[in-house]
């Protein structure tokens, strides 16, 4: 019996049924919602390995409860759009928003059947290499990473990761981890000066990876050197993340030169947090999603306030430091709706408030108009964020009649709800 689990969506009830049936015969589990609330209810209960859901619905259509999941975290399975109604426009609409694929009613069996195939071989893929880089975001910079990172997966030479603390390189190196062949990451240094060639034993024909290499000391510098000499012979890829300028260190006779020759022939930067902040509110509510799916923490949802306060902290431990606030605000949250009085709490536990004049960090070397929408954008967060949301107040902190705010809040794509 399969145990892929895969939820169907269509209000016609001879659809689904006859949608049951083939994919029962296949083996597979199939749970039915005959309405977008149905399957908001079962996605409450736990995550399906794979979503059919129609485009056409009474109560709300599939696009918008596509759209939902994707910005509440919810969209961590894959999810196929059927229609019987279908355009190009459609098709590539919720290919954006985050559909695996698209099938035209009345649906073909083989394709069907294939379909489904690959949509859930995808998933496996992505539960395999955490998500890929959608555990780092959706933002242009995040993209580009991964882009780069496509365009070196095939080659065997070291690679240099070059982030700050809590930046997530691991994510990086398991993305270019290929399937069925060893992922071997010591929690410790201590290997390099115990016994490495074990290590290489067990990462033979696989991947290497090293967390952090600016703090490893002269011995273990050296131990390193070998390992380097080894690579080639045991088929390693060998991935190391360095959160510190290993330039300066070499020039202060702390890291050895010729390692560093060694590791940097192909170097990549990784953004940090603070450099992609359109991801955050959406990291944020995944992040919240998975503790209260895992029944690690009560049923627990962010106020739009409290997600413009997240998305404005500077974030100086990144990813680390965004799952630790999160955690412990779902955690030691009293009500079910995250406030942006409970984030600031939170935020102030983990270091100082970060004040937003001095934050904001202005690219001045940008056109104006850009950077006059960064601080725009970030002007308009603090209001919402000092005002808990209500939009009444905002429109008359900031001096703006409230359709002329909204209007300007879309255009910078400040999330907001009319709150009054």
């Amino acid at each position: 019996m399969n145990t892929n689990q895969i939820l169907v969506v269509d209000d016609e009830a001879g659809i689904r049924e006859l949608l049951r049936e083939i994919l029962e015969d296949e083996g597979y589990q199939v749970r039915l919602a005959e309405n977008a609330t149905a399957a908001r209810e079962i996605r409450a209960q736990g995550r399906p390995e794979l979503v059919l859901l129609d485009i056409w619905m009474p109560d709300s259509d599939g696009i918008t409860l596509l759209k939902e999941w994707a910005s509440s975290g919810l969209l961590t399975m894959p999810v196929v759009m059927m229609s019987g109604h279908g355009t190009i426009d459609t098709a590539v609409e919720a290919t954006r928003i985050g559909a695996f694929d698209f099938l035209e009613k009345p649906i073909a069996l083989q394709k069907l059947l294939a379909t489904v195939k690959r949509a859930l071989k995808r998933g496996e893929a992505e539960i395999q290499s955490g998500l890929g880089l959608s555990s780092l975001g959706k933002s242009a910079v995040v993209r580009e990473l991964e882009q780069r990172l496509e365009q070196v997966a095939n080659l065997g030479v070291p690679l240099l990761l070059l982030t700050e603390r809590g930046g997530g390189a691991e994510l990086c190196a398991r993305l270019l981890h290929r399937p069925n062949t060893p992922f071997v990451a010591p929690e410790t240094t201590a290997w390099l000066t115990g016994d490495p060639l074990e290590v290489l034993s067990q990462a033979r024909d696989g991947l290497l990876f090293m967390a952090e290499i600016a703090t490893l000391n002269k011995q273990e510098q050296k131990s390193l050197l070998f390992v380097l000499s080894k690579l080639e012979k045991s088929n390693i890829r060998l991935i190391c993340a360095a959160s510190e300028v290993l330039p300066r260190l070499v020039e202060q006779g702390i890291f050895d030169p010729g390692l560093y020759q060694g590791l940097s022939g192909l170097t990549l930067s990784m953004p940090p947090l603070r450099e992609h902040r359109e991801d955050i509110p959406d990291l944020a509510n995944r992040t919240l999603a998975n503790y209260v799916e895992s029944k690690e923490a009560p049923p627990r949802h962010f106020s739009v306030a409290a997600l413009n306060v997240l998305r404005n902290d500077n974030w100086p431990g990144n990813l680390a430091q965004l799952n630790n606030v999160v955690k412990t605000l779902a955690l030691t949250s009293l009500n079910e709706e995250i406030s942006h009085q409970d984030v600031s709490r939170v935020l102030a536990q983990f270091g100082p408030p970060e004040v937003a004049e001095a934050s904001l960090g202005l690219p001045l070397d940008m056109p104006l108009r850009e950077v006059r929408d960064i601080f725009e954008r970030a002007y308009f967060e603090h209001h919402i964020a000092k005002a808990g949301g209500n939009m009444s107040r905002v429109a008359e902190n900031v001096g703006l009649e409230r359709t002329h705010l909204y209007r300007k809040l879309k255009q910078l794509g400040v999330k907001f709800s009319r709150k009054e």
